[in-house]
This record gives C-alpha cells, structure tokens and sequence, in this order.
C-alpha cells in the first residue's frame, strides 16, 4: 500500500536534516529581484495562447489577532477598516492580471489564504468573488476545487452559508491543539465546539471537502496531550489533515520571541508525538500522502496518488499541477510555466504600485533547463514515492545515470541504510523511507549548498 510506512528510530534521527519543502524546484530562497513585470506579462501571454487551465491564490493578510507560532505574512489589526484600501489595490491587480489572460481559460482552482480570508465582512467577500468572476473564467457548476482557510473563532453558520454560495466548496480549518494550556502559550484560544460548530455547518451546506491543520512541537505539548487532540479531531473525521512540525525560528519571526524556549518538548518528545500521532491517524483508517499530509481513501489526493497523477506547488499537495498558478495579494507567489514570481511581502509598497498603476512583482526567477529536469525528478519522488529513470530520460533526452553521476554514491548510501531501494532502473522510497522523502529529494538540489539551512525547517 502506498501508505505504508515503517518507522525507524535510528534512521530518522541521521536522516532528521533541515531542508525545503518543496513547494517549488527551485525553491523561493532562490527566487531575485531581476525578475519583474516584464516577465509576468511574457509569461502571461504564453499562458494565454496555450490556453492552459488556471489556478487563483488570493493572500487576505489580515488577522484580530496573533498567534505566536505563526510565520506567515500577515498583519495583526482589530481595525477592519484596514481591509478597504486593500481591496481596492487587489481589485486593481485583478484586473490588470486579467486583461492579458483569455476570458476562456477556466478556473479550475481557486484558494483564500492568509491571514484569516474570514476577516473581510460579507460585503467586502461578496464584492472581492464579484470581481473575480467579471475577470476570471470562474466555474459556476460546482465542479472547481474551491477552497478557503477558515479560523472558526472568525466564522459562524452565516458565515458558512455566505461562502457555499459564493463558490466556494473546500474549507481547511486552523486548530492546532485543543489543549488550554498550549493554546495560552500561543495565544490561540479555541474551543472544540466552537470547531465543531464550523464542521458542522460546512457538512449540512454540502462542502465537498474539510481539512484540518494541527502542529506539533509547540510549547506546553506532550506526548499525552496531543494525542488526546489527536483523538478528538479523528472524531470530527475531516477529510484531510495536515499534522505540521513546529519550527522555532524567532531570530525570523518576531512573533515567535514571545514563546518561551524553555516551554518547548524536547525533540525526543516531538518524536514520540509524531510517531503516536502517524499510528492513530493510521489505525483510524487515513492515508499517508507525504510530507505531514493524511487523507481518507476516497479523498481526491490519496485516489491521484494511487493512479500517479498527484502533484505538488506552492499550495502544497494538489491535483491542479497542470494549472497556471496566478497570485494575487501581498506577498503571493505565481508559477506561469518556467517563471516563478511573488508580490513584494510589504503591505505598503503593495498598495503603492498598484495605486500607481504598476504590477507589485518584486522578484521571482526563470527556471533553466537543469531546473526544469530536477524540477521533475523532485516532483515524482515526494508525490509517488518512485522515479522512473526512462520517463525522464525520455522527457528530457538525457542518461539518467550519467547526468547525476556524482550523485550516485549517496544514493547507494541511501539504499545501504534503508532509506531507498536502487537499481539501474529506478529509484524507490521504501517504507521506512517515506518519512524521510524530503531527504532524499534534498540530493538532487542543486542550490542547497549554497545556503544555510537555518533557513529551513528539519525533516521531522
């Protein structure tokens, strides 16, 4: 089964390196700023005479209140007067993005994320898919994969029932941990009822999909403790879980100096959390698809990874990889073929240059080649577990042995520990490798010696 997985103490604690994601190959670190406009437009246009279906992100950076694990872009307002002016500058890029789009390309994905997208009133969400839709090829039958992120303490049945009718039919819950005393520690008090309630109401109006996001390795978390979490979340059965490893980067992320260290499990502990929390999620009948997401065996995810067309982009774990993904907002990355680019992360000089008119693209990167054959070979290990050496052999009209030559003595490392099986045919992460999948991409990264991986978060 796919979803095997065999743990191994003694392997994951060599193998428990620090490394990207990734979301993308080449990853955003290499992202720089001679990427601009231009490109976006040249890229645009490509997109537009090939026709290719389209994937909308939209960043909503506000937020009531902070959370100090956070590490996203966000602005931390109980004004929500704030939300205006934004709205205007992302209604603008809207449509600026938009004129050098075809009006036939089908949206076929569309995702809010933030900050909390629930922190816009009614009004405001209504207006913001209005425009959308005058812009964008917007799918009115039900059959886009439209998804919001959801704070249930900013979300109520009207609430609800305001976002089923405006499209949208995938909801991913923020819960974290349900234990008081890790949520005072974070500042992110949260019921379950007041969770439930969101679950609930999202079943009854016929959302096609819940998610549910929880974090190990805060403060004041134990073993016991967040398996109880774990228990209750199992109860509300949400379609999808993505079970993330907390990293504590406050030199980063400011945020995050508010956590006391010393209230942090040790890594034996996170460990153990992972551990238990695999076999509960296991035993309660979840797949595991990779890199912490778990999903139910007829979830779109665990059904792409059985048939080997499930893939992987800025949004994580999709089956829209086929898609142009067009960013809109503070800080959102686009992916338009070869061309990566992202927004500039400040709010302020967003809104500057679309009030002049101008894109708000602050750096990106162009991808190469070498990128585009990595690119594919990362992509098939961390979403199948298996690389085929001829399909990218004959993608790319290479010998796959002898383009990755020098890097042929670590993978036969990795196969002598346990990590992988190869052969002159195929590379194969086997179940007490899986895990560790990010490990294993990390050797055909081309860049990752180039920088410190302080930046990264560890494998487990």
């Amino acid at each position: 089964m796919l979803d095997a997985i065999r743990w191994d103490t003694d392997l994951i604690r060599r193998y428990d390196l620090a490394g990207p994601r990734y979301t993308s190959y080449p990853t955003a670190v290499q992202f720089n700023s001679q990427v601009g406009t231009f490109d976006l437009f040249h890229a645009l246009r490509d997109s537009r005479k090939t026709q290719r279906p389209l994937s909308l992100y939209v960043h909503v950076p506000f937020c009531a209140n902070i959370c100090y694990y956070c590490a996203c872009n966000k602005v931390i307002t109980k004004d929500r007067g704030r939300a205006l002016p934004y709205l205007q500058r992302l209604e603008q890029e809207i449509q600026l993005i938009a004129c050098h789009l075809d009006t036939t390309q089908k949206v076929e994905q569309l995702h809010f994320g933030g900050g909390t997208p629930t922190f816009l009133s009614h009004d405001e969400l209504r207006q913001l898919m209005a425009h959308l839709r005058k812009h964008f090829n917007l799918l009115d039958d039900d059959s886009g994969d439209y998804g919001i992120e959801i704070d249930p303490r900013e979300a109520d049945w009207s609430t609800m029932g305001l976002l089923r009718e405006l499209g949208f039919n995938r909801v991913s819950i923020g819960l974290q941990d349900l234990d008081p005393a890790v949520q005072r520690a974070v500042n992110r008090l949260q019921s379950l009822e007041e969770t439930r309630a969101v679950i609930d109401a999202a079943r009854t109006l016929q959302f096609r999909s819940i998610n549910i996001d929880l974090i190990y390795g805060l403060p004041k978390q134990t073993p016991e403790n967040f398996a109880r979490t774990v228990e209750e979340v199992i109860h509300l059965q949400p379609d999808r879980l993505s079970v993330f490893n907390y990293a504590h980067l406050p030199e980063r992320f400011m945020p995050q100096r508010r956590i006391n260290s010393n209230d942090l499990p040790t890594p034996a502990q996170k460990l153990e959390m992972l551990h238990r929390t695999i076999e509960q999620l296991i035993n309660a009948g979840y797949r595991y698809i990779g890199m912490d997401h778990f999903a139910l065996p007829d979830d779109e995810l665990a059904i792409a990874q059985e048939e080997s067309t499930l893939q992987r982009n800025f949004q994580g774990y999709t089956t829209h990889g086929h898609c142009d993904l067009i960013g809109l907002g503070v800080s959102a990355i686009s992916q338009i073929g070869d061309l990566y680019c992202q927004n500039s992360s400040d709010l302020n000089q967003y809104q500057n240059a679309l009030a002049a008119s101008q894109l708000a693209t602050s750096r990106g990167l162009l991808c190469n080649a070498d990128d585009r054959l990595r690119r594919a070979v990362i992509q098939q290990l961390i979403c199948t577990f298996s690389l085929e050496f001829s399909d990218i052999e004959q993608a790319f009209n290479i010998d796959f042995q002898g383009y990755f030559g020098e890097l042929w003595p670590q993978l036969q490392d990795m196969a002598k520990d346990g990590l992988i099986e190869l052969d002159r045919e195929r590379i194969t992460i086997l179940p007490a490798g899986r895990l560790l999948v990010r490990s294993v991409c990390m050797v055909f990264d081309a860049y990752l010696e180039q920088h410190s991986r302080q930046r990264f978060s560890r494998v487990i």
